[in-house]
């Protein structure tokens, strides 16, 4: 018995050793920056470093409420991020639900590759391609509308289309990694009710609504649960890469709004100030989402 519990001890000594590279990574570029926030209580200037800094209080805060952009940023960001996450759901299940009706299995496996291979592409390529799809002139969708009889549409340009070119673009890049996570949620389904609704005279419409979507609530409320924390990330690394100044009524986001105010304006103890807004909203948001996903369908962390 002795020689059983010391096994059991070399043998998660062990596992223990493999997690610690990747606690050290968490702990070093996650928990330490933590105390930077402190930055946002100071006049930080990089010659006198944060013990040196002189402390302002809430006077950073006071001046990003204040400015005449954040408004608009914050805006623009619910609104990019709010449409994001509710078509990032609709849409993964809708599909996940028709490409679980496809009989033919190397169809459906192949629909799933090419349908999830955009998630692997880096925004930086995927902009340079939507740049030149999307060109005034010479692009792909304008060419086909002047084809039509329509006029050429300058879509990164013009504030009406922009944000929406953004949404649209996110979703169909990442809605086949969804899909695949609601088709797994599909086949954990005991296929015995499906045969015994048939047998009381269901049809599809009623397993639909009586079986598979009660089955996939619980993934779905997951997935919905883990968004709601991104309501303030619209998106920079996307945004970043589309945008210009002349759509920055309708596309800029708070993290275009602070790499200005960080890495352009230099004014660190502002930006520090919004992104612990961000972080603090976000988490509200996460434990006000875990309490009602806890509340409707009874999902735990734990």
């Amino acid at each position: 018995m002795k020689a059983e519990k010391i096994r059991r001890k070399k043998d998660t000594a062990v596992l223990h050793l493999m997690l610690l590279p990747g606690v050290l990574l968490v702990f070093i570029y996650h928990y330490i920056p933590i105390g930077g926030l402190v930055m946002a209580f100071q006049n930080y200037l990089p010659a006198r470093g944060i013990l040196g800094s002189k402390w302002v209080g809430l006077r950073n805060f006071r001046f990003l409420f204040g400015m005449m952009e954040f408004p608009r940023a914050l805006r623009n960001t619910v609104m990019i991020a709010g449409c994001k996450i509710i078509l990032g759901v609709v849409i993964p299940v809708v599909f996940a639900l028709l490409l679980n009706e496809v009989r033919k299995k190397w169809l459906q496996r192949g629909i799933q590759t090419l349908i999830y291979l955009p998630h692997f592409i880096s925004w930086i390529l995927l902009a340079g391609i939507l740049r030149d799809l999307l060109a005034p002139q010479t692009g792909l969708f304008n060419t086909a509308l002047t084809v039509l009889g329509g006029k050429s549409v300058y879509f990164l340009g013009d504030n009406h289309y922009f944000p929406w070119v953004v949404i649209v673009s996110e979703v169909w890049k990442e809605f086949g990694y969804g899909t695949i996570v609601y088709l797994a949620a599909l086949t954990a389904i005991d296929p015995t009710l499906y045969e015994v609704a048939y047998v009381d005279g269901a049809n599809r419409r009623r397993q639909l609504i009586h079986i598979t979507l009660p089955g996939i609530a619980p993934m779905i409320v997951l997935m919905t649960t883990l968004s709601m924390g991104n309501i303030l990330n619209g998106g920079f690394d996307q945004i970043f890469n589309l945008y210009a100044p002349v759509v920055y009524e309708t596309g800029d986001i708070l993290d275009t709004l602070l790499y200005r105010l960080g890495l352009v304006s230099m004014q660190f103890s502002v930006s520090t100030a919004a992104g612990m807004m961000k972080s603090v909203v976000a988490l509200i948001l996460i434990t006000a989402s875990y309490r009602i996903a806890y509340k409707t369908t009874g999902y735990r962390v734990l």
